[in-house]
């Protein structure tokens, strides 16, 4: 747990100091620099993209970190073999966007027509992002981990910083700024590759013969069966956004994707831990050593549930405040309730810990066929039912639904198939300990008008109260004991 605990640290480091970036980003620089409907044309291309992205990818990135500790001795055939597939994954996704390339026009032309004259930087941020999510992959079975996350939280959100404003001073058009959008993945991707040459770690060989017996056509299996899970967690997140697109229109999308990235950060703790921890479980999987598995799913949930129901009651808080800095905030703040829907749903997603990790590293992991294809119809329906009757909220509101039964499901089988249980007594204090702080500071601060003072003073308050909670219940005491013991060897 310590080297998880390390690796997890750093990759949160570059995942929170990507977030003041992104916020800078989404909560001023954009709706500064851009009109409402450009705002969600800008969002609604990178979405369609990212949407795309594990559809091209064929799973290869979760076959990538189970199968690598068979050939961890001759890695280099299966790093190769893995970016030929992605190019074939790619060439796939090319070929049926342009088959279905009438479907997807009427289904923008309507509300959002504008989407429709960058549907090849759609294209171009797919291919760029496909190779980057290999070498990620790859990066992730070395335990490589904080370098490629900086580039993906830090560098990415830079660099469209960077385009944002280039435009604000009117060095490009609005048409070169989106077509700037394929360059910033480009650059990101060039990056990992100088990484990963630098380390030693990028080398091309095609000495395919040097795989075990049938390990090409189990890993292609695997990969093929898995990634519909990925793509069931990626359609929750971005089919709303497209969605609001398609049925209501970019000035909407706009609210939606600036509450949503408010909210957002909230699973920015889950993503850092599942990079590192999937390495580990596919090692325990291989050992057969269920019960450390056992102990790290329960492990996870709390220290998981811990960071971000702080980081949510937090955001929730602060809302008013964190919208009273957006400019022409009288639009984009009718989005409120979007926060507090994706928010907690990104919560529930904590709380059942590492489920999907756990189905995608072991002998079930067909399974994710059955969850995904639940899921996706689940979340189509839920947006046309929903999206019609309460616009934007409705596709909030529908996303926590697919996420919540998405985990009840996960979670069923998880103790169904393996008998692992994320739960513990930790879990119900921090739970707790989150409650009675909410209640607290908002009695405390319900008379104070919005602004920096009101911002600093509830945030200072919920983090000495949460903090002092969880010291009190001494919830998760080893975690706390190792950490005062830091504190008395720094000691003079």
């Amino acid at each position: 747990m310590k080297s998880i605990a390390r690796q997890s640290i750093l990759t949160t480091f570059s995942s929170y100091l990507g977030v003041v970036i992104g916020y800078f980003n989404v909560l001023w620089l954009l709706p500064y620099a851009l009109e409402p409907g450009q705002i969600g044309l800008f969002r609604t291309i990178q979405d369609l993209a990212l949407l795309l992205v594990p559809f091209a990818q064929l799973g290869l990135g979760n076959g990538i970190t189970r199968f690598f500790p068979e050939v961890k001795e001759k890695p280099y055939p299966f790093f190769t073999m893995s970016l030929l597939l992605s190019l074939i994954g790619f060439l796939l996704v090319t070929v049926l966007f342009f088959l279905f390339k009438e479907a997807l026009v009427s289904a923008f032309a309507k509300n959002s027509p504008e989407v429709i004259d960058f549907f090849a930087v759609v294209l171009l941020i797919v291919f760029f992002s496909v190779l980057n999510s290999i070498l990620d992959a790859f990066s992730r079975s070395f335990l490589k981990v904080a370098i490629p996350t900086f580039f993906r939280e830090v560098l990415l959100r830079l660099l469209v910083a960077i385009l944002i404003m280039v435009y604000l001073f009117n060095w490009l058009d609005f048409e070169q700024l989106m077509w700037g959008l394929s360059i910033i993945y480009l650059i990101t991707l060039l990056s990992m590759i100088a990484y990963m040459r630098s380390i030693g770690i990028f080398k091309i060989e095609l000495n395919f013969n040097s795989f075990p017996k049938d390990f090409r056509s189990s890993f292609i299996k695997y990969s093929l069966i898995t990634f519909l899970g990925t793509t069931g967690s990626l359609l929750i997140m971005k089919i709303d956004s497209l969605m609001v697109t398609s049925m209501i229109g970019l000035d909407a999308n706009a609210i939606y994707s600036i509450a949503f990235a408010i909210a957002i950060v909230i699973e920015m703790p889950r993503r850092a831990i599942s990079q590192v921890v999937m390495p580990v479980i596919a090692d325990h999987f291989s050992n057969n050593s269920l019960d450390q598995i056992h102990k790290l799913y329960k492990q996870v949930a709390v220290h998981q549930l811990l960071i971000c129901l702080l980081l949510f009651i937090g955001i929730w808080a602060n809302v008013n405040n964190l919208y009273h800095f957006v400019p022409n905030k009288e639009v984009y703040e009718t989005g409120k309730w979007v926060v507090f829907w994706i928010g907690l749903g990104k919560i529930f997603d904590m709380l059942f810990s590492i489920n999907g990790e756990i189905i995608v590293n072991s002998k079930y992991y067909k399974f994710n066929i059955t969850a995904t294809l639940i899921m996706s119809v689940l979340v189509i329906v839920l947006n046309l039912l929903l999206i019609p009757q309460y616009g934007i909220e409705g596709a909030a509101l529908a996303s926590f639904l697919s996420m919540l039964s998405y985990n009840l499901i996960k979670y069923a089988y998880v103790k169904y198939r393996l008998d692992l249980d994320p739960f513990s007594l930790d879990i119900a204090k921090i739970i707790l300990v989150g409650a009675f702080v909410f209640f607290v500071q908002f009695h405390l601060f319900k008379k104070m008008e919005s602004g920096i003072f009101d911002l600093i003073m509830r945030s200072i308050v919920i983090s000495i109260l949460y903090l002092l909670g969880v010291f009190l219940l001494k919830i998760a005491k080893t975690s706390q004991d190792e950490v005062i013991k830091k504190i008395k060897r720094l000691r003079p």
